[in-house]
C-alpha cells in the first residue's frame, strides 16, 4: 500500500477530493495537523461524496508521529521546489508522498528532513503551482500505474 500525507491541509474540498481519490486507488491518506478546517466541514463531506467509509484516513498531531508510526520505506516530498520529475522514480509499496498546504507548500525544514527525493510535476515556466487535489491525483496515478493498477478492474491493461 502507498501512503498520501497532507501536511497541514487548508481547503476542505481539496481534502474531500483526495479522500475520494485515495478510496478509489487503494492508498492510505494521512492528515497531519493542524488542519485548516473542521473535519466535520460540509464542504469536505460534499467533495468526498461519502467516500470516507471506503477510504483509510488517519489524523496525526505532527509529522514526527506520522514518520515514527508509519515508517514509510521512502518519503517523497512533492513540491514545485523539487529537482526530480515525478515520473522518474520507480515507486514501490510502502512509499509515502508528502504534500504541503495549499497556500504555502512544504516548508524548507520538511524538504530537508531526509526525504528520499523532492519530486515535482512539470509545468509551464510562467505557472506557480497546480491545485493540490490535481497534483495528488497525478502522482497517485503514476505510482499506481507503475504497479500495474493492482486491485483495480484495469489490471493487465498495457500501454
Amino acid at each position: 500500500m502507498f501512503h498520501v500525507a497532507l501536511y497541514e491541509p487548508e481547503i476542505p474540498p481539496n481534502t474531500g477530493n483526495i479522500i475520494r481519490l485515495c478510496a478509489n486507488a487503494g492508498f492510505m491518506l494521512h492528515l497531519i495537523e493542524p488542519l485548516g478546517f473542521d473535519f466535520e466541514d460540509k464542504k469536505l463531506k460534499r467533495a468526498g461524496l461519502d467516500y470516507q467509509e471506503f477510504a483509510t484516513v488517519k489524523r496525526w498531531s505532527c509529522l514526527a508521529d506520522f514518520m515514527r508510526e508509519i515508517a514509510p520505506n521512502r518519503l517523497f516530498a512533492c513540491s514545485t521546489k523539487g529537482e526530480t520529475n515525478y515520473a522518474t522514480p520507480a515507486y514501490a509499496a510502502g512509499d509515502a508522498f508528502l504534500f504541503g498546504p495549499e497556500t504555502r507548500g512544504l516548508p524548507n525544514s520538511v524538504l530537508t528532513m531526509g526525504c528520499h527525493a523532492v519530486i515535482k510535476i512539470p509545468m509551464q515556466s510562467t505557472s506557480r503551482s497546480l491545485n493540490l487535489s490535481n497534483a495528488v491525483a497525478i502522482i497517485v496515478f503514476e505510482a499506481w500505474r507503475q504497479q500495474g493498477f493492482i486491485g483495480s478492474s484495469a489490471v493487465g491493461i498495457t500501454d
